[in-house]
């Protein structure tokens, strides 16, 4: 009897510290996921609604358009991956899909440049003097009429720090 209860409380005390560990680390994905989109990027300055709308339409447009090129990028990342990671894979094989790859993300960079350049004509002389050099991305202010976002890269669209 009296062994019967020692186990059952050690048991307990086991199991209450591994849920005490299991907790500690609190909601959410880890590093990348938890300050959301537009976090750490600065805002364009005195974005008005009429110019949000006009951004969010644009990437709206872009992010449709380029829907299928973002698919075929990844699944020919997924076959670079696995013509690479193969053993005994013949070395052209690997550098024709490599360039494949490079081909359609450097499509797909034409495409965000074009509308980088669509959104910068939304922009007054006094936003676009005020907007971070070096190709930054740039996070709707405000007075965005759908919150903080990003221009051009962003939540579900792929980029550096997308799901390549």
């Amino acid at each position: 009897m009296k062994k019967t209860i020692v186990l059952g409380l050690c048991l307990t005390v086991a199991l209450a510290l591994i849920a005490t560990a299991a907790l500690a680390w609190g909601p959410g994905f880890g590093r990348g996921f938890g300050a959301g989109p537009g976090a750490g990027y600065p805002a364009i300055p005195n974005l008005t609604a009429d110019q949000s709308a006009q951004i969010k339409a644009l990437q709206d447009a872009f992010q449709k358009e380029n829907e299928p090129l973002q698919k075929k990028m990844a699944d020919k990342a997924a076959e670079f991956r696995f013509f690479r990671g193969t053993p005994g894979s013949d070395a052209a094989t690997v550098k024709a899909k490599q360039d494949e790859l490079f081909a359609l993300r450097t499509q797909f960079q034409e495409k965000l440049n074009t509308l980088r350049t669509e959104v910068q004509k939304v922009l007054t002389p006094e936003q676009l003097a005020k907007l971070p050099a070096g190709g930054q991305r740039l996070a709707l202010g405000p007075a965005g009429s759908f919150g903080p976002g990003t221009v051009g890269f962003g939540p579900h669209r792929m980029g550096p720090r997308g799901r390549w």
